[in-house]
């Protein structure tokens, strides 16, 4: 299994977070809403997120676009739900998007 996809401890998990503000662990889901200033600038920041993580190969489980909001969550799946190091570089590469809001 490739160090990218091994699940992380308790601890490393609040390490990382430490790192990404705004984002939180809740059930096991890594998540984070991001305020936009419109519903179409939260359409392209979607398009955005969702560009990043395919270059990634790592996709979220929940991209929700509503009223000036941005929803994003992440689990790797193929690992049984669990979050991995994939989880938490997708957040970060989410981080470096310019964003209005």
């Amino acid at each position: 299994m490739s160090e990218r996809y091994t699940p992380l401890t308790d601890d490393q998990i609040r390490a990382r977070l430490a790192d990404l503000p705004g984002w939180t662990v809740e059930g096991g889901v890594l998540m984070k809403t991001f305020r936009v200033e419109s519903y179409i600038a939260g359409a392209a920041f979607a398009s955005a997120v969702a560009t990043i993580c395919e270059g990634l190969n790592h996709h979220p489980d929940r991209l929700c676009i509503g009223w000036k909001q941005v929803a994003v969550s992440f689990t790797t799946h193929d690992r049984g739900d669990v979050l991995t190091p994939a989880d938490f570089e997708a957040a970060a590469a989410i981080e470096t998007l310019p964003l209005k809001g």
